[in-house]
């Protein structure tokens, strides 16, 4: 089971079932560090689930008085390469953890995101444990 930090779309019960079949269960978190924008989004499915071409965008700053608030949702391996599905290019997938110590997984600005090659590894670590 993975942790996820949702401070946008994956919160709609619609987006959810869309994605997961299920409505998902979460407690309220806090992400520090980073600071939300919007981003416009070209994904026509994305735009018909989420309701919107404008979605909330993750920036790192930080700085721990910048905070966003959302949900960390607890998915399983096959339900977090479903989230993976969902995102657009906008998006990429980094650790990170909340304000009260909580490892989770968070969709973050793409153009800001280093390269890590232990993300690539574990990816495809879990891809071939699954084959």
């Amino acid at each position: 089971m993975a942790l996820l930090f949702s401070y946008g779309t994956l919160q709609q019960k619609e987006v959810q079932i869309a994605n997961f079949g299920r409505e998902l269960s979460g407690e309220p978190a806090i992400l520090a560090g980073y600071t939300l924008s919007e981003t416009v989004i070209s994904d026509q499915k994305v735009i018909e689930q989420s309701g919107s071409d404008r979605h909330p965008i993750l920036h790192f700053t930080g700085k721990k008085a910048d905070q966003v608030s959302g949900t960390c949702f607890e998915l399983s391996d096959e339900e977090l390469l479903l989230a993976d599905s969902y995102e657009v290019e906008q998006y990429t997938r980094i650790k990170s953890h909340t304000l009260d110590g909580l490892a989770c997984w968070i969709y973050a600005a793409t153009n800001e995101v280093k390269p890590n090659p232990n993300f690539v590894i574990e990816f495809f670590k879990t891809k071939l444990s699954r084959s």
